[in-house]
Parts: C-alpha cells; sequence; structure tokens
C-alpha cells in the first residue's frame, strides 16, 4: 500500500522553527520528486518546495525562499522541510506529495494526508 506520512507539525511562536517528515511506505522514495504543499483556511493550495529525484535540485516558493530548507535521506526513505523564521501567514495544513516529475506546476501521484502548522504568540 503506497502511503506518505507527514509529522512534525504543531503550535509554534513568530520566529521560530519546526521541522516536517514525510515518510514513505508502500515504494521507494528515490524514484520520486517531492513537493510541499500547504493550504491556509480560505485560501487555495500553494506548492511551497520541491527536490528532484535524480540530482537533488530544489525549488522554493518566494514566500519561503530563504527561510525553508527542503532534504532527503533516501536511505530513510523520508523527506524533511526544515522551517525557519516562521511567520503567521506560514500558518497552514503542510502536506508532502510524491510524482515521478519534478515541479510545483502539476498534479502529483501521491498524497500525505497532511500536518497542521500553526505559527502564534
Amino acid at each position: 500500500q503506497v502511503q506518505l506520512v507527514e509529522s512534525g507539525g504543531g503550535l509554534v511562536q513568530p520566529g521560530g522553527s519546526l521541522r516536517l517528515s514525510c515518510a514513505a511506505s508502500g515504494f521507494t522514495l528515490d524514484y520520486y520528486a517531492i513537493g510541499w504543499f500547504r493550504q491556509a483556511p480560505g485560501k487555495e493550495r500553494e506548492g511551497v518546495s520541491c527536490i528532484s529525484s535524480s540530482d537533488g535540485s530544489t525549488y522554493y516558493a518566494d514566500s519561503v525562499k530563504g527561510r525553508f530548507t527542503i532534504s532527503r535521506d533516501n536511505a530513510k526513505n523520508t523527506v524533511y522541510l526544515q522551517m525557519n523564521s516562521l511567520k503567521p501567514e506560514d500558518t497552514a495544513v503542510y502536506y508532502c506529495a510524491a510524482d515521478p516529475n519534478y515541479g510545483l506546476g502539476h498534479k502529483y501521484d501521491y498524497w500525505g494526508q497532511g500536518t497542521q502548522v500553526t505559527v502564534s504568540s
């Protein structure tokens, strides 16, 4: 059974940090690009970051560039999203997704269930 499970969300104060994990089971992440997406209440889902399967290329949305870092550990079949200098506008449900194709502008094949990130004082 193909499954992606996110973890690491929670409540954090502005300026704080969180590390999200995306663990895969039922398939090997080695051959998939992984994207992180988020959806805030009343807003459309937006792509945050992605990492390629081949050369480790990464992409970040302007809104998180310089604050978020995506990485992958193929040995653990897990992808991470390190989020620093968090802002209240980062509050959203964060989803990871897997697809053979790299980028954020297309529909991904596999999705996790999401993890809530709330940035508030």
